[in-house]
């Protein structure tokens, strides 16, 4: 949003930017290259094809009339695509808009009041009376929140290409955990300076994460965007078994086996252990006249078989 300064101190009112002076910028300069090309294309075509009925002369006219006509077709369309583009991102409000104005004048004049009044009694109050209805209808409106919220990343932090061209929103649809996106990449993005800002795109998105990756082998430039809110695997889900088992079907009673809590000794067999006898000592015997002691007997000696 730009604001003007008119002269004698007075400011003009506001003005909103809805396509980018870069984007329109880089449309009229290929708009003109596509007016150009396709002009001389389906001119020498049509005069060559047209010469061979009709004079050089007329044919040569009709294949520059045919060359302006396909040029300012093809530029046109190349001109208004940012437009177009713009258009594509709000078409589901556009459409539900248009939807909500000519049915109430359709249902106004062509019914009674208290028709109307019954009818839309039934359309708001049954997607606030029933679940499933209601669920079904916040899924979707979250669906169109996400695309007009990925717009906004893309063109605040995400870097476009020299032509100031952002990603293409295609389609959205819920799952289980949030919402599902597909977008093309168009030359200049590729999947990593997407992945690599996946923290701030769950920011923009009020979600919990967000994960990007390839939608497709063959087309790099095709990703596929999951945008989830919430863990499904935590809920308690019942099983369908439960509803198989008769509920007649006596429960049979099973013995508790005895689980030993402490050894008992004396179950463990084990042989009794002897331990060999040893000979009491002799004392020693005094010593000898000489001063030596007496030699020892060998038969006194400890027999040492004993001990083994």
């Amino acid at each position: 949003m730009s604001k003007s300064t008119r002269p004698f101190g007075r400011k003009s009112s506001p003005t909103v930017t809805v396509i980018e002076a870069k984007v329109q910028r880089s449309s009229a300069r290929n708009a003109r290259i596509a007016f150009v090309v396709t002009a001389l294309v389906v001119a020498l075509l049509s005069a060559t094809i047209a010469a061979e009925s009709w004079h050089p002369i007329l044919a040569g006219l009709f294949g520059i009339v045919c060359g302006l006509l396909a040029g300012a077709v093809v530029g046109t369309l190349v001109r208004i695509w940012p437009v177009v583009r713009l258009i594509w991102w709000w078409l589901p409000e556009i459409t539900a808009g248009f939807g909500l104005v000519y049915g109430w004048v359709a249902l106004t004049t062509h019914t009674s009041l208290f028709v109307t009044l019954a009818v839309m009694a039934v359309v708001v109050g049954v997607p606030a009376a029933i679940g499933p209805v209601r669920r079904f209808l916040t899924d979707w409106v979250w669906c169109l929140i996400v695309r007009h919220r990925l717009r906004v990343c893309f063109s605040q932090f995400i870097i476009a290409n020299q032509s100031g061209t952002l990603p293409l929103i295609l389609l959205a649809r819920p799952t289980p955990v949030g919402e599902r996106v597909w977008i093309y990449l168009r030359p200049g993005l590729s999947l990593a300076d997407l992945t690599s800002r996946t923290d701030k795109m769950a920011v923009a998105c009020h979600a919990s994460n967000v994960v990007v990756e390839r939608a497709s082998d063959r087309t790099a430039g095709l990703l596929r965007i999951d945008v989830k809110r919430r863990e499904v695997l935590n809920d308690t889900v019942g099983s369908p078994l439960v509803d198989l088992v008769d509920p007649d079907t006596p429960t049979p009673v099973r013995p508790e086996p005895a689980v030993p809590t402490a050894l008992d000794l004396p179950d463990v067999a084990a042989e009794p252990i002897t331990l060999p006898t040893q000979k009491p000592a002799k004392p020693a015997a005094a010593a000898s006249a000489n001063g030596k002691k007496p030699a020892t007997d060998p038969g006194e000696a400890s027999d040492l078989s004993d001990w083994i």
